[in-house]
């Protein structure tokens, strides 16, 4: 298959490096200009963000949450026929509050809103240390998975596939407006869940609560010094949600 990337983040260039280890033609951008990859190493071939989006199959974009609006003259120029991928997740922290998201409007759909197009929901619940390193063949026992959420049935499919390549598992976490569930502050959010386990964490989610838990987890973190690990990172998720 044929991909374009917008972004070089650590979950980009992961899932670059892991589609080209799998035989896929990856062409990857920065939506800031191609100038912005110079002196990076990166897996597919460096392109500018007009160029990305040509005689492709997927579109992943991996830049932050508050940035996507930026993308909108450019997703217009998107064949209807690619399926488009966002990795995002909304920090007020650190994009500052957005009143349509702060007021229940569910992230994705923003998302979706604000690139007029349908979007798949991937990649956006476990961390890049959990893609470059936690992946695993199919049927491994404890695999991860992941929640893949959309309205497009065929898209939505391809993903689920395009994660059993990249070494996890794939739960259809349901349509966009679904997508909620799998969110910063939700039981599904990186916390490490084989497929069972992750099919019961997306049902426990609660929507109201998620933003509050969502901050409690960054506070935990905080308390940290900024010294924190991988595995802090999950551990504060699950007591989050746990307690």
């Amino acid at each position: 298959m044929k991909f374009g990337i917008i972004g070089a983040g650590p979950i980009a260039s992961n899932i670059a490096k892991k589609l080209v280890e799998n035989g896929h033609d990856v062409k990857i951008a920065d939506a800031r200009g191609i100038e912005r990859l110079e002196g990076k190493e990166l897996a597919g071939t460096p392109v500018s963000v007009e160029e990305v989006i040509t005689n492709i199959d997927v579109l992943v974009i991996s830049i932050p949450f508050h940035a996507l609006p930026s993308l909108r003259s450019i997703m217009d120029k998107v064949g209807e026929e690619v399926v488009v991928v966002d990795t995002s997740n909304y920090y007020p922290q650190l994009s500052g509050k957005i009143e349509e998201v702060e007021n229940g409007m569910v992230e994705s759909v923003w998302v979706s809103n604000h690139l007029g197009r349908p979007i798949i929901k991937a990649f956006n619940n476990f961390l890049a240390y959990t893609l470059e390193h936690h992946g695993t063949p199919e049927g491994t026992r404890g695999r991860i998975a992941i929640a893949i959420a959309g309205d497009d049935l065929s898209h939505k499919q391809i993903i689920m596939d395009v994660a059993n390549d990249l070494g996890f598992d794939a739960v259809d976490s349901g349509s966009l407006s679904d997508s909620w569930r799998q969110q910063p502050g939700t039981p599904a959010y990186c916390t490490e869940l084989t497929k069972e386990e992750l099919t019961i964490a997306l049902t426990k989610a609660n929507k109201e609560k998620a933003p509050f838990l969502r901050d409690k987890v960054m506070e935990k973190l905080a308390a940290s010094g900024g010294t924190f690990t991988i595995h802090d990172v999950i551990k504060a998720n699950r007591e989050v949600f746990n307690s």
